[in-house]
This record gives structure tokens, C-alpha cells and sequence, in this order.
């Protein structure tokens, strides 16, 4: 289950599927910052954001000139989060 800081942000020590994702320590979701969507760090930079920017091209260099308060682990963080995330699996509590 996923920890939830002092500050009321959650981050990412979590297992899904049997395949513990417990390295993402940059990586928080909190309900008062972006609507609770997994963010970096708890900055209003959302993992989405991240990972939109690398998918369209930019690279590591331009997104750190873009937001030079993110870190190169940071962006590495977001793509290993959202890989991660594609790997679910929805498993349903009921069916209609």
C-alpha cells in the first residue's frame, strides 16, 4: 500500500500485478496539487507532462532549460512511472 507522507502526499511504494514498484521516490500524488494526478516531487509538474514532452520530441536538455527546477532523474523517474502504469492490469470488483 502506498505510504502517505505528513504532508499528505502519497509516493509511489506500491505493488500492482505482483511486481513491486518501490524505487519511485520522486514521484507523489497529493489531492491539493494538480487534482491529485502523480506529479513530480510535489512540484506542479505532472508525470503526463513529462512523459507528453519526451513522447513529442523534446529532449532531456530543452525540458530541463523549460523547467530548470526538474532534475535529469526526474524525467527518468516520469518514463519509468508511466512504463510502469501501462503494465497494470484493471481487475474488476464486480461485473454488471
Amino acid at each position: 500500500m502506498p505510504k502517505l507522507g505528513a504532508d499528505r502526499s502519497t509516493w509511489y511504494e506500491s505493488s500492482v500485478g505482483g511486481e513491486s514498484m518501490t524505487g519511485l521516490k520522486r514521484i507523489t500524488t497529493d489531492p491539493a496539487v494538480m487534482g491529485g494526478k502523480p506529479c513530480i516531487r510535489g512540484l506542479r509538474v505532472t508525470v503526463g507532462t513529462i512523459v507528453g514532452l519526451v513522447a513529442t520530441g523534446h529532449p532531456d536538455e530543452e525540458i530541463l532549460r523549460l523547467y530548470p527546477y526538474l532534475e535529469a532523474d526526474d524525467i527518468r523517474e516520469a518514463l519509468s512511472y508511466a512504463a510502469w502504469r501501462a503494465e497494470e492490469i484493471e481487475v474488476p470488483l464486480s461485473v454488471p
